[in-house]
């Protein structure tokens, strides 16, 4: 079938093809059907399948053999996963070339030139098919709104077929992207040579994106006029990301943030410093990058010569826990929040790595990064704090205010505290709420209460069994 011209097949036949070929009852999501000339000559169907199997991320160093190889019509084997990278690992489909000797053997393939050329050509193409793909779902989300009007006036059955194939096809890449997402992140941290074409595969909910996943492309696009750098954040969910304390500037400065909530983003990000010339900024870092003008430098000079008696109290009272204590770039609502260095892991990367089976917890203090402690210098209880400390009023409970501050600054940026900070985090609260309702420290605890043993709830059952009796006897006089 592949050295037949491709406008004589019919989609019935690519997919009754496709299914002979892989034993899927399924049929494709899409595939591309195409020749190779110049020196290296070979024809090759490739397919992408509509859904992933479910072992499909555990088996992904495995070799895969979704690939058969054709020797001028002749299979020379189906176990051979050097045409197309491991991150593509879950295309399908054929391969035929003529450049190939008949009587080749697996070692001499490992080593043949010409393989090599077609292996990178096989990845442009298979890249391409991909990225058509996302073009037709972009182009129709850009279209939606002129022929949505159409599709709501057009009444008749042929209207209605096209609209259903339309909405079919807008959600093409979006299927291919739930069920392949994390190989083309892969690919962007394996591939050097296509990093440029994988980014733009790429797709991310963001503060505005609402329910649905947009590109780096498309962020760009959107960015404010005055934006340099493109903002992400990585955590959990969607959800507690868009509620963090690092993100609230950025918000309010109405400025798009990229939620990036995969455990593999901690990697991809790592391999791709920017995008288009835009630099990717991380949010929960300390030193967020925006465009500041005299008067907020101005500004932020005094409010670090008004604070520094609450900058240098924290400071001593946390000590090693932190690296920096200052006047936080991030807050808007909140009072303080807690940052990571520019090296070293984030809140969300230290939780991939100790969840790792075979983890080295050797190289977590190497790793761990610097925390960083900003205060928000508009916040009440941030001023009344600096008062107290200003009028040498600070005692042990200002102390406790203060490391509790930082503690749940510490959870509420998503890091995991450690056994002894609990304990210690416990302990501070329990005191604050006991002086907040106004009991000393050193109360007594209450009596326990006195409970009668069952010999002498009985006797009393007896006693008040007699007392009932004598009662109706008296009653029983009165009547008569």
């Amino acid at each position: 079938m592949w050295t037949r011209n491709p406008s004589d097949i019919t989609d019935e036949e690519y997919k009754s093809f496709y299914q002979s070929l892989t034993k899927d009852f399924g049929e494709p999501l899409t595939h591309t059907h195409f020749s190779a000339e110049g020196e290296v000559e070979f024809k090759s169907i490739l397919y992408i399948p509509k859904e992933a199997p479910d072992d499909l991320y555990q088996d992904y160093y495995k070799k895969q053999s979704n690939l058969k190889l054709y020797v001028r019509r002749v299979m020379i084997t189906d176990e051979f996963d050097e045409l197309l990278p491991r991150y593509l690992g879950f295309i399908k489909g054929v391969v035929d070339s003529d450049s190939l000797p008949l009587n080749v053997s697996r070692e001499m393939l490992q080593q043949n030139k010409v393989l090599k050329v077609i292996g990178k050509k096989m990845t442009r193409k298979a890249l391409a098919m991909i990225k058509s793909m996302a073009d037709a779902d972009k182009k129709e989300d850009a279209d939606d709104d002129e022929t949505e009007s159409t599709y709501e006036d057009e009444k008749s059955d042929e209207g209605d077929e096209k609209a259903e194939d339309e909405s079919e096809e807008e959600s093409k890449y979006t299927k291919f992207w739930k069920a392949f997402g994390k190989y083309i992140k892969m690919g962007l941290i394996e591939d050097a040579a296509n990093r440029t074409r994988l980014a733009k595969l790429l797709r991310y909910s963001t503060s505005k994106s609402g329910d649905k996943e947009i590109g780096l492309e498309e962020y760009v696009v959107n960015m404010k006029e005055d934006q340099k750098n493109i903002y992400y954040i990585s955590g959990e969910d969607k959800e507690s990301l868009l509620k963090s304390p690092s993100v609230e500037k950025l918000l309010s400065k109405d400025i798009e943030i990229i939620f990036m909530t995969d455990s593999v983003d901690e990697y991809t990000v790592q391999h791709l410093t920017e995008f288009e010339g835009k630099r990717l900024i991380n949010a929960s870092r300390e030193g967020l990058k925006l465009e500041e003008g005299d008067v907020e430098k101005k500004r932020e000079d005094q409010y670090k010569e008004m604070f520094k008696p609450l900058l240098d109290f924290a400071k001593d009272t946390l000590g090693k826990k932190v690296e920096k204590v200052a006047i936080s770039k991030h807050l808007v609502q909140s009072p303080v929040v807690v940052l990571s260095a520019d090296y070293g892991w984030t809140a969300q990367m230290e939780k991939v790595m100790k969840s790792q089976a075979f983890a080295d917890q050797s190289k977590f203090e190497f790793m761990k990064s610097k925390r960083m402690f900003e205060i928000n210098p508009r916040h009440p209880m941030i001023i009344e704090l600096n008062s107290r400390i200003k009028d040498s009023k600070a005692d042990e409970a200002t102390k406790d205010m203060v490391v509790s501050l930082y503690l749940s600054a510490v959870v509420a940026a998503g890091y995991q505290l450690m056994p002894e900070d609990a304990q210690d985090f416990s302990e501070r609260v329990s005191r604050m709420v006991i002086a907040g309702l106004g009991i000393e420290a050193d109360a007594e605890l209450a009596p326990e209460l006195e409970v009668a043993s069952d010999a002498e709830e009985e006797e009393d059952d007896d006693d008040s069994g007699e007392e009932s009796e004598d009662e109706d006897a008296e009653s029983s006089k009165d009547e008569l």
